[in-house]
């Protein structure tokens, strides 16, 4: 069975239809900038559902739009 990983996907792509930069996002959300960019820039290797749900509800978004799964 190959292995997946999961990335969490918060692109500068998703940030500008929402009319948000990265840092009203992480203080709307309660995380730091730094933490932000390291879910933005597909380094996490977890996140907690709190803050999953803290950036579907900013982003009005669910989610799946959030998280990909693929094979390594």
């Amino acid at each position: 069975m190959p292995a997946l990983t999961t990335e969490i996907l918060v692109s500068g792509t998703l940030l500008a239809e929402r009319g948000m930069t990265l840092s009203e996002l992480a203080a709307r959300v309660g995380v730091t900038v730094v933490n932000l960019s390291i879910l933005k820039n597909d380094r996490a290797k977890a996140i907690r559902f709190s803050t999953l749900t803290a950036l579907c509800r900013e982003l009005d978004c669910q989610p799946g739009d959030l998280l990909s799964i693929r094979e390594d």
